[in-house]
């Protein structure tokens, strides 16, 4: 997932990731992706929740994408291997923990192990590498198959069978002040087709001491100096074992983000629903156009189809969205937020296509049901979350706004809406702002609308948003209408 290190799993969330996962139903997403599959799951979240802003490390996420899309079954088949490695290694009984032998015995199991999947895993890369083109697949079949080639495979498994010591420990030792040992060296032990001069000369010397097998305190030194000979040799191969066990423990995680994205974009290919490799602009540059963008979230829960709209706010930094209730406004909001995210983790986007600059930081301001605990009025709440927000911020950041400021009245709400985004226009943050404070809407066409973007809802309109000046009505009558029946 990077040219130049592992992901870090527990890499540091967005500022208010909790108002942004509940705004955007993001957790819908993730169980898509994961379908039912916790570290999948896991995966998905932390990437979503961990947006890049580099266009080279974009470009390297999305080549990736592009290879899994091509080779679904052998990204399939890459991550099950490396996820039967690494659950075989949890199942391998871990020994005492001051137990140098133990440890040893532990290490050199788990690494003979781990060498048989390495094996199926060099195997099941050179029967696909041909199908791949991105660089962080040539790069990891590469890897395979220069360094973990069998050729080396077999001579590890060789030197792991040096470490039964069927024969016993050989060591040798030097006498230090008061004629106690020092500099300790562990030689290799006699076997097959090793040189043993050592064993010989010790075997000729006629030195010997055989322990009498009744004192249990001999046979504890014994032990505990066979523990001090193996230390060293335990805590290197247990290092290489741990080498290993990362390995395919990144690659299962990595893979895993792939997997969710397969798993996703089945999922809307089946719905029929359009997804598409977005183009991501560097910060600044203030891009932000589609076609078809849908919530991807509210497709995964409803059966029936979902509307997307196309959007043209390429250098504009407001979005202004006014008309019916349950016209689509709120679903557009969450479409643009979400599409953000998924774009700047290095997946697909939501839409028919998509070009947007690069957010430094997706925020959410929506409405929230009366709470009865809250020791204050609900617009100081409102403000006190937009406050938490506004301390987040920096340049090209992306705010959405949905209903923000209703908790009061229009005549003052629309005027603390106005200063907001004013403020929030002149720090260089982008906002998409939902609204019925028609005073807010007009003022703002009438007084900036070179850089707005103003977007109606029609109850009748199918769920799509038109370009058009601000609506001066929700159309409550029509939703009365519908729902009781003409008035006389």
């Amino acid at each position: 997932m990077s040219a130049d290190g592992d992901f870090d799993l527990h890499a540091p969330e967005l500022p208010l990731a909790p108002d942004l996962v509940a705004d955007l139903h993001l957790e819908t997403l993730w169980a898509g992706m994961a379908r039912g599959d916790r570290r999948l799951y896991a995966m998905a979240r932390a990437a979503t929740l961990a947006p890049l802003t580099d266009p080279a490390a974009l470009a390297y996420r999305q080549a990736a994408l592009d290879d899994c899309l091509r080779n679904a079954p052998a990204v399939r088949a890459l991550h099950t291997l490396a996820d039967e490695a690494v659950k075989a290694e949890e199942k391998i009984i871990r020994g005492s923990s001051g137990s140098s032998e133990g440890l040893l015995n532990r290490s050199v199991h788990v690494l003979e192990l781990l060498c048989g999947h390495l094996r199926e895993l060099g195997r099941l890369a050179a029967s696909s590498a041909h199908g791949f083109r991105s660089a962080a697949f040539t790069r990891l079949f590469a890897l395979l198959h220069n360094e973990l080639n069998e050729k080396y495979l077999r001579s590890v498994e060789a030197f792991l069978r040096g470490f039964d010591f069927e024969h016993g420990i050989i060591a040798s030792a030097r006498l230090g002040e008061g004629n106690k040992g020092v500099v300790f060296r562990l030689h290799e032990p006699p076997g097959k087709g090793r040189p043993i001069p050592l064993h010989r000369r010790l075997k000729k010397s006629g030195l010997a001491y055989t322990l009498p097998g009744k004192y249990e305190e001999e046979w504890r030194s014994l032990n505990a100096f066979r523990s001090r000979l193996l230390g060293g040799v335990a805590g290197a191969v247990s290092g290489s074992a741990d080498d290993v066990c990362d390995f395919f423990r990144a690659l299962r995680n990595e893979l895993g983000f792939y997997v969710g994205c397969l798993n996703l974009a089945e999922t809307l290919a089946q719905r029929g629903l359009p997804f598409c490799p977005p183009e991501i602009h560097p910060s600044g540059t203030g891009v932000f156009t589609a076609r078809e963008l849908y919530d991807p979230c509210l497709a995964l829960r409803l059966d029936d189809p979902v509307t997307g709209n196309d959007i043209s706010a390429d250098g504009l930094g407001l979005i202004v969205v006014t008309g019916a209730n349950r016209g689509g406004k709120s679903t557009f909001l969450r479409s643009v937020g979400v599409a953000h995210l998924m774009a700047q983790c290095g997946m697909f986007a939501p839409a028919r296509g998509l070009s947007a600059s690069a957010a430094q930081g997706v925020f959410t301001h929506f409405k929230r049901e009366e709470d009865r605990s809250m020791t204050s009025g609900k617009l100081d709440e409102e403000l006190a979350r937009m406050s938490q927000v506004v301390d987040r911020l920096r340049p090209d950041s992306l705010v959405l706004c949905n209903e923000s400021f209703m908790s009061t009245n229009e005549r003052e709400g629309s005027d603390i809406s106005r200063e907001i985004v004013g403020a929030l226009g002149e720090l260089g943050v982008r906002v998409v702002f939902v609204t019925h404070m028609h005073a807010f809407a007009h003022r703002t066409s009438t007084e900036t609308p070179e850089g707005t973007l103003f977007l109606t809802a029609e109850r009748d309109g199918g769920f799509r948003l038109r370009p058009g000046t601000p609506s001066p009505t929700a159309h409550a009558e029509k939703l009365y209408a519908q729902i009781f029946g003409e008035r006389d």
